[in-house]
């Protein structure tokens, strides 16, 4: 099937459902405005089917009632498909995920047959056959696969052997390629670029990556939000009352003499009520989910993107989200009778066998300064100490196999002895960790030196590592998280909109203070808990703030259930996602400035196309009122500033301009407006202006344009 066909396919369903929504029950639910344009749509095509009268209501012309009747139900139905188009781009975000789900060949390895590592690195396999092509669907848990270069993974798994650069780009949106390497998860759907990977399968069939996104997005319900609720309100009881005022100018121009026709008084109550905010609502509120689809951000309720528009409180994680979550060393500070280059030396071995990105770090720093360590022998042979929760430090220990003359002064280039301590025999451990950790351990040490020089660290937004031989201190290292591009930007945006910030980081008061003032945060929770981020959630909503969170963790997770916008990592567990309404598939924290963004932004169009609706009445009212009254009474002709052609050109006009602002609107409303971060009231102000003043002057020209078309027309 071509993609040309596609297209008319996805078209098709697209119209049938539009017009499957102009079932008066189903309007009757969703949309009363649109249910009352509805039910004028068949009084006046009724009208224009019964047999000819000579009732006080109804005019002679039977052409002109099946015009307006046409014009009316082409209103509704440009209502529906507006709905249609946005729920549509909802489905095709679904649709393009389940293309990744297709059955695909898989290399399955035989058991009892060997491949060749090398340092957990595929280098060969033997040349007995070790393979058999099986479809994707047949695996199961715990097999293994061999995927080449320019194959697809056949299902979500981890990497036994092998390094290449995985393709996500279908999946997550990033262009460039990952690397990714031995224990490293790799998705199903994703395709190898270079090299070829060993990969265990650990998804069950129907139970991977996509399978829970696709799930996820199907199932996310869209249902009303408050401000919906409250608009809807508004709008039926608008309804309700131009009903009432129309049916009792109906009677008292009765009594009054004046030929009162029904379908002009039908043209005026459409006319009058706020039709265009009520055929769009439901497209804007449905426009929300679908572009924060574009930005692989699954909403599982539209509650949270409301949220987000009144949020008035965010929450940040330092690490990840404000920063770059990887600290890099930047600086070896020595204790006193120390240089720097003894501290790089230690600070060296005791990151020797830490595999972590700020272990590896700070032998690139030590070797970038040419700080290697002159008893390489010694850390080669050394035992590694993992670091743990508990102990919070991690280094080497070794036993000397001879004597080490380590002095604390040396005319050498690179100074390798740090003290007159005689080693021979005797357990060594270099160790570096916190400084609270590290104090509890080492005794030769001054300790107001070590606290002053950590604060001073501390100043300008460093971590320090203490570093240390056996009890003795010798230093500290400092290790630097960089700031998030373009993150002070990005808050400052948050900031002029209204909203307070809150970082939440286990640093140190004095270092979550200093990337606080960097990032213009407002305020900081430093040294906090797991548990701090759910009574800070509490205790701000106790405030009456509408609070935004994000998480990745368990421990997250029932913060992020009582938060009013949340947002969870997709790398993160399953109780995070789960108890989040807003599910982050590239896992970037910093998106919940985004949340935030399009939450006012969906505000914003709401208002405007609420303000442009209602000031639609002033020139309807101008053009159909005169058209009411003008051949009974002349004098009302003084009312038709418009100039119009005649009262039948003057109600068509203004039906036609009503139903064509619909899908004119449709763009906007899928879209939005334009957002520019400024003080709540600032906007008001603006789009009163811009789309009040507008939604005045751009009827009046409208209606008298199509009102010439017509008098040439209808000659």
């Amino acid at each position: 099937m071509t993609t040309k066909n596609s297209v008319s396919i996805i078209n098709g369903k697209m119209l049938a459902d539009s017009v499957t929504k102009l079932n008066p029950t189903y309007l009757a639910k969703k949309n009363p405005v649109m249910f009352t344009v509805e039910m004028g749509f068949f009084i006046v095509f009724a009208i224009a089917l019964i047999p000819s009268t000579n009732s006080e209501f109804v005019n002679e012309s039977r052409i002109f009632y099946l015009e307006s009747s046409i014009i009316l139900i082409v209103t509704v139905w440009f209502a529906t498909f507006s709905e249609s188009l946005s729920e549509a781009q909802a489905k095709a975000k679904v649709d393009s995920l389940k293309n990744l789900e297709k059955e695909v060949m898989a290399r399955k390895l035989i058991s009892g047959y060997d491949l060749i590592k090398k340092d957990q690195e595929l280098v060969s396999i033997n040349d007995i056959p070790t393979e058999k092509m099986v479809t994707s669907s047949s695996l199961k848990m715990g097999d293994k696969v061999l995927v080449r270069a320019g194959e697809i993974i056949p299902r979500d798994g981890i990497i036994t052997a092998g390094k290449a650069f995985i393709d996500e780009s279908m999946m997550t949106g990033e262009s460039n390629p990952v690397f990714k390497e031995k224990d490293d998860p790799v998705l199903g759907g994703t395709k190898v670029t270079n090299d070829r990977l060993e990969i265990e399968i650990t998804a069950e069939a129907g139970k991977s990556f996509l399978d829970e996104m696709v799930g996820l997005i199907e199932s996310a319900t869209r249902p009303k939000t408050q401000n919906e609720i409250a608009l809807t309100l508004l709008l039926a009881g608008l309804s309700l009352i131009f009903v009432i005022v129309i049916g009792t100018m109906l009677f008292l121009g009765y009594f009054l003499g004046y030929r009162m026709d029904i379908s002009v008084l039908i043209a005026l109550l459409v006319a009058l009520m706020p039709t265009t905010i009520g055929g769009l609502l439901p497209a804007i509120g449905v426009s929300g989910i679908n572009r924060l689809a574009r930005d692989n951000i699954v909403v599982k309720s539209g509650k949270g993107i409301e949220a987000a528009g009144d949020c008035d409180v965010l929450i940040l994680d330092k690490t990840g989200t404000i920063t770059e979550g990887t600290r890099r060393a930047i600086e070896f500070v020595p204790m006193t009778n120390f240089t720097e280059e003894e501290v790089g030396q230690v600070a060296f071995a005791a990151s020797f066998n830490d595999s972590t990105h700020e272990g590896k770090s700070i032998i690139e720093l030590a070797e970038q300064k040419s700080f290697d360590p002159q008893f390489m022998e010694e850390i080669l042979a050394s035992r590694p100490i993992e670091f743990s929760s508990e102990t919070r430090f991690s280094g080497i220990e070794f036993v000397a196999k001879k004597k080490m003359n380590i002095t604390r002064t040396s005319d050498d280039k690179i100074s390798k002895r740090l003290s007159d301590l005689e080693v021979s025999n005797q357990q060594i451990r270099i160790l570096k960790g916190s400084v609270d950790s590290m104090l509890k351990i080492v005794t030769s040490v001054n300790e107001a030196e070590l606290r002053w020089k950590s604060q001073e660290i501390s100043k300008h937004g460093g971590t320090p590592l203490v570093v240390a031989i056996n009890d003795e201190a010798i230093g500290l290292v400092s290790l630097k998280d960089n700031l998030k591009e373009n993150i002070c930007e990005k808050l400052e945006e948050v900031k002029v909109s209204g909203i307070n910030t809150i970082m939440i980081t286990g640093d140190n008061y004095l270092t979550a203070q200093v990337i606080a003032k960097e990032a213009n945060v407002d305020q900081i929770m430093a040294e906090a808990k797991p548990t701090d981020k759910l009574n800070r959630v509490i205790e701000e909503q106790n405030k009456g703030h509408i609070v935004g969170m994000i998480g990745d963790g368990t421990n997250d997770a029932p913060a992020l259930a009582k938060a009013d916008v949340g947002l969870a990592m997709n790398r993160g567990t399953a109780a995070a996602r789960e108890a989040a309404n807003m599910v982050d598939l590239d896992s970037d924290p910093s998106k919940i400035l985004k949340v935030v963004k399009l939450g006012k932004q969906l505000l914003m169009t709401r208002g405007a196309i609420t303000t442009f609706s209602i000031a639609n009445d002033i020139a309807k009212y101008f053009a159909i009122l005169p058209a009411m009254f003008m051949r009974e009474n002349p004098k009302m002709g003084l009312l038709n500033i418009m100039q119009l052609h005649n009262p039948e050109t003057a109600v068509l006009s203004t039906l036609i301009f009503n139903a064509l602002v619909i899908p004119l609107l449709i763009p906007i409303s899928l879209k939005g407006v334009k957002y520019k971060p400024e003080a709540p009231q600032k906007t008001f102000l603006k789009n009163m202006l811009i789309y009040g003043f507008g939604g005045i002057v751009f009827p009046f020209a409208g209606i008298k344009v199509i009102d010439i078309i017509l008098s040439l027309v209808m000659k």
